[in-house]
């Protein structure tokens, strides 16, 4: 004994960075599954891209997960991305998140491992852009924050637009009004008539050649 204390005193607080280790946590049941991923393929490639072994089991209401690698860096690689998967997007949140891919009207913003949101093209900026094609491109880096989730649907969306500080005496575009079925009506053009009203009050709308519909 006084030949182990005199090479070391007290336990090390942590093992050497390259020394082989074990470590495990628990995730909740319903996420054992997105963890996985179909056919293994989620796994898989958090074991290839972090040089990890990793082994999950079901016990009771959580998963076991069992991380092992000789390197504590890939340990804690492998541990976030997991926890990450486990995550639950929480509205007003700011992400660093990643560009999917870009839409006509927005695009895809990947702000936790396997789950993407929609950052509308009018959620960009405060000025009005009319694509994004030039703004962002795909694997860019952008901060957003989550403005809206589904828990349902899990549809998330996010915004760049909150982040910005609001431009002095801004005012919010005028919107149409909605059609009936909710779709909104485009504004009337200066002198273009709505057409003669039918019996019960409902308009006759002017066609293209300007005849009525029967």
């Amino acid at each position: 004994m006084d030949i182990i204390e005199a090479t070391i005193s007290k336990p090390r607080e942590d093992y050497k960075p390259f020394v082989p280790r074990i470590v495990q946590i628990q995730i909740p049941k319903d996420c054992i599954g997105a963890v996985i991923g179909k056919g293994g393929e989620v796994i898989q490639k958090i074991q290839a891209e972090t040089n990890t072994v990793i082994n999950i089991e079901e016990e009771g209401d959580f998963g076991i997960v069992d991380v092992a690698s000789s390197n504590k860096d890939d340990i804690e690689a492998a541990l976030e991305w997991i926890k990450g998967i486990c995550a639950v997007p929480e509205v007003g949140t700011v992400y660093q998140g990643t560009v999917k891919s870009i839409v006509e009207f927005g695009a895809f913003i990947e702000i936790l491992p396997g789950k993407e949101g929609l950052l509308h093209i009018s959620e960009y900026d405060w000025k009005r852009s009319d694509t994004l094609e030039n703004l962002l491109h795909e694997g860019d880096t952008i901060e957003v924050k989550l403005i809206e989730f589904d828990e349902k649907t899990g549809k998330m969306r996010l915004s760049r637009k909150a982040l910005l500080p609001k431009p002095e005496g801004y005012t919010e575009p005028e919107r149409a009004p909605r059609r009936n079925g909710g779709e909104r009506r485009p504004p009337r053009r200066d002198g273009e008539s709505r057409g003669p009203r039918r019996e019960g009050g409902e308009r006759n709308h002017l066609n293209s050649g300007g005849n009525h519909r029967r």
